[in-house]
C-alpha cells in the first residue's frame, strides 16, 4: 500500500473513531449501572485450572479447550460461547452444573476461532458455517461416542444450528438435548445487533479491516470506542455486581478488533432456518432475556415456535449475557433439557433393544 493511500486510510479510521466516540458515549449512558457487590468472593479464574487441550480445526486453526468431569462419563455437554466472548462466559454454569452432575456428565468448553486463547483465523473463514464445522471437529475429538448435549449462547447458538444442518446424522444418533441461549436462527440484519451497527462508521471499519488489518489492530484501544460500548450497553438489563461487569468487560477487551469486524458480516447474513429440521424432534430449551438489545425476545419466541420439542424460558429484565446475569435460571434450564433428553434417549435405546 502506498504512503498516500495509507495516510488516507489512517485519516478515515481516525474520523470514524471521532464519530464512534460520540456513539460510544451515548451507548454507555444507557448501560445498566453497577449494582450491589454479590460476587466479592467469586473465583472467576476457576476454569483456568480445568483440563486443557487443543483441537485443530480443518483449516489448521487451533481451538483452545477446557474439560470438567471424567473422560469416560456417560454423557458429554459441549458449551459454545458467543460473539466477542470466550469460554469463561459459562463460568457460573461450569460451577453450578459440576456441583449437580458430579461424575455423571463431562463438560467441554472451547474458545471459538479468533476468540479467547484460540488461533487467529483468515477473514474468509469467519462465518457461521465454519463455526459449525469447528463444533463438529471438537465433538469428534472430545466426544467421539455416547450421548451429547449442545448448549450455545448468541453466536454460539447459531454455531449449534449450523452444526445441526451440517451433520444431521450425528444429531439424530447422538445429540440428546439442545440449549439455545439468547440466539436466533436468522433475521439479525433487520433487528438487534446488526441494526445498531448499520452506519457509515462501521462501514469504514469494514473497509479498513479488509485493506489494512494491522493498522486497525494497532489502533485497537481507540477503536473499541466504536463497537464495544454497544455490546457493553446490551450486556445486562439489571444492575449487576461491579465485579461481574469487570469480568464480562475483560472478555470484550481481549477480543481482537479484526475478529470483531470480521464476524459482523456473517451475523448480518446468516440464516440457519433450514437447520431447524435436524433438531425439531430433539428436546431443547430456548432461553432469552426480554431486555436483550442484541437478540430481541421475539426472535427467541419464533425460534421456540419452530421447535416442537422446545421449552421457552423468558427471563424478565435480563440483557444479552443472561447466563451471567441470571446464572441459576440458565443452569436450571440446561439441567432440565439434559435430563429430559436423556430420558428420551434411554427410552429409545430400550425400545431398540426390545
Amino acid at each position: 500500500m502506498g504512503l498516500s493511500k495509507r495516510l488516507g486510510l489512517v485519516g478515515g479510521v481516525l474520523s470514524a473513531l471521532a464519530l464512534g466516540s460520540v456513539a460510544g458515549v451515548n451507548a454507555l449512558r444507557s448501560a445498566a449501572r453497577p449494582g450491589r457487590e454479590i460476587y466479592g468472593d467469586e473465583d472467576f479464574t476457576l476454569m483456568s485450572r480445568d483440563r486443557r487441550s487443543v483441537v485443530v480445526a480443518e483449516d489448521g486453526v487451533a481451538l483452545a479447550v477446557r474439560e470438567v468431569g471424567p473422560e469416560d462419563a456417560p454423557v458429554t455437554a459441549v458449551f459454545v460461547h458467543g460473539y466477542c466472548l470466550d469460554m469463561t462466559s459459562w463460568h457460573f454454569q461450569r460451577r453450578q452444573l459440576a456441583e449437580r452432575w458430579g461424575d455423571d456428565v463431562r463438560m467441554v468448553f472451547y474458545d471459538q476461532r479468533g476468540h479467547g486463547d484460540s488461533g487467529v483465523p483468515s477473514t474468509a473463514s469467519c462465518t457461521i458455517a465454519q463455526l459449525g464445522a469447528d463444533l463438529a471437529t471438537v465433538i469428534e475429538a472430545k466426544a467421539p461416542t455416547g450421548p451429547v448435549v449442545l448448549v450455545g449462547h448468541s453466536m454460539g447458538g447459531m454455531t449449534v444450528l449450523a452444526f445441526s444442518g451440517l451433520r444431521p446424522e450425528l444429531v439424530a444418533s447422538r445429540v440428546v438435548g439442545v440449549g439455545l441461549v439468547a440466539t436466533a436462527a436468522a433475521g439479525l440484519s433487520e433487528t438487534g445487533l446488526t441494526r445498531n451497527l448499520q452506519n457509515p462508521v462501521i462501514d469504514g471499519f469494514r473497509l479498513a479491516v479488509r485493506t489494512s488489518p494491522e493498522l486497525v489492530q494497532h489502533a485497537r484501544g481507540a477503536a473499541r470506542v466504536l463497537i464495544t460500548p454497544i455490546l457493553r450497553a446490551a450486556s445486562y438489563g439489571t444492575d449487576v455486581s461491579p465485579r461481574l461487569h469487570k469480568f464480562s468487560d475483560s472478555m470484550l477487551d481481549r477480543t481482537s478488533v479484526v475478529t470483531i469486524v470480521n464476524f459482523l458480516r456473517t451475523l448480518e447474513l446468516h440464516d440457519e432456518s433450514a437447520s431447524l429440521a435436524a433438531i425439531e424432534h430433539t428436546p431443547s430449551v430456548v432461553v432469552c432475556g426480554d431486555s436483550d438489545m442484541i437478540i430481541p425476545f421475539g426472535s427467541s419466541r419464533k425460534l421456540a415456535a419452530d421447535l416442537p420439542e422446545s421449552e421457552l424460558v423468558r427471563v424478565r429484565g435480563a440483557g444479552h449475557l443472561v447466563q451471567l446475569e441470571f446464572p441459576t435460571v440458565v443452569s436450571d434450564a440446561v439441567d432440565r433439557v439434559l435430563h429430559r433428553g436423556l430420558a428420551t434417549y434411554e427410552s429409545r435405546e430400550q425400545s431398540d433393544v426390545g
